[in-house]
């Protein structure tokens, strides 16, 4: 059964046709704020146009506005299709591919461009768990967090870097290919926006009139 899978949650935009754990077809643009532009197209690209039964989108934490193109996109072709919809984590996708690039490593810490001077941050371990719950903080925050000897990887590196150019990292992008390293446990998730953050916009303090009437 072939999957479609869509990531949009940093600079990167990528697609991929996989069936059986084998990449069919994939398509990698970094493409910083494009990805409203390039993803239906890089989709259209794909063999019969990307069409699938089953259909795989990263829900972040990432670019607030790249993850929401992506799932917006996912949830149109779903619904025409008639295909299944589920989600994973950009922070799972990274470490999975770590692991699966790097011999020997069985501990690391994944690290994204987060917003407001902030990372987004998540422990992992081999084979692919979670070693803790994933968290947005500053990067001197993050840094103090995590032992020395771990490896770090993703696209928030070279914020931890700046601080401690003596730690290991290797900077790196999530790429839609890399699904098929995904256990069954980190592809099903809800296909919602994981944000990592409140968002920045409150609600309008309500106001009281000199009737005493709310508006």
């Amino acid at each position: 059964m072939r999957t479609l899978v869509i990531e949009t949650a940093t600079a990167a935009c990528s697609v991929a046709l996989i069936a059986q754990q084998r990449v069919i077809a994939r398509r990698h643009e970094v493409v910083g704020r494009g990805h409203a532009e390039r993803l239906i197209a890089m989709i259209a690209e794909l063999p019969d146009g990307g069409r699938a039964p089953c259909i795989l989108v990263d829900c972040g934490p990432g670019s607030f506005t790249g993850i929401r193109v992506g799932i917006a996109a996912a949830r149109g072709l779903a619904l025409g299709w008639g295909a299944s919809l589920h989600g994973y984590s950009s922070l799972a996708l990274i470490a999975a591919a770590a692991f699966d690039s790097t011999t020997g490593c069985s501990d690391l810490a994944v690290v994204l461009e987060g917003g407001h001077g902030e990372v987004f941050m998540q422990g992992f371990a081999a084979p692919l768990r979670a070693t803790a719950p994933f968290t947005s903080l500053r990067p001197e925050a993050a840094l103090a967090a995590v032992s020395a000897d771990l490896p770090l990887f993703g696209n928030g590196v070279r914020f931890m870097t700046a601080l401690d150019a003596s730690r290991m990292s290797t900077d790196m992008l999530p790429d839609a290919a890399h699904a098929t390293l995904l256990p069954s446990q980190f592809a099903t998730l809800s296909p919602v926006p994981i944000y990592g953050r409140a968002p920045d916009a409150k609600p309008a303090a309500r106001k009281i009139d000199l009737a005493g009437r709310s508006t």
